[in-house]
């Protein structure tokens, strides 16, 4: 089973804090622990969405939107792709995230859809054009 751990921004994130050395540490030897046992695929942190834009999109209108955008607790600051076998470890994983000072961290965890989650009208042929594309990728 995978799951996307989302680190939720703040105000310090959006204003554009960097981490201090210590903190790097910390979360560099955390995400040593889930290289080591197997489980991460995949993780990031993101600049602030004043270096982002939006894009919506409603039929055929394209408006691009620039940042910085409100409500900082709305925004991601970061992500893990985990393999794990169930949503229990994947939080087990999270609870051993490096919290800080001061710190009032928001962590959400979802599950990613396979193939299964799907009805009927994920076709065989259209599961094998995933499945294609997804070999393309390396993955």
């Amino acid at each position: 089973m995978r799951f996307m751990v989302i680190i939720k921004s703040d105000e310090n994130i959006e204003g554009g804090a960097q981490p201090t050395e210590e903190q790097f540490a910390a979360m560099g030897k955390f995400n040593e622990d889930l290289v080591k046992a197997g489980v991460m695929l995949a993780g990031e942190g993101l600049l602030p969405s004043s270096k982002g834009a939006r894009v919506h999109l409603k039929g055929n209108d394209k408006t691009v939107i620039d940042g910085p955008f409100a409500e900082s607790k709305e925004l991601i600051a970061g992500f893990w792709l985990l393999d794990v076998k169930s949503r229990d470890e994947a939080i087990e994983w999270v609870k051993r995230m490096p919290v800080f000072e001061g710190e009032d961290s928001v962590v959400e965890i979802r599950q990613v859809a396979e193939a299964s989650d799907f009805g009927d009208e994920f076709t065989p042929e259209l599961r094998a054009a995933e499945d294609a594309l997804r070999e393309q990728l390396g993955q």
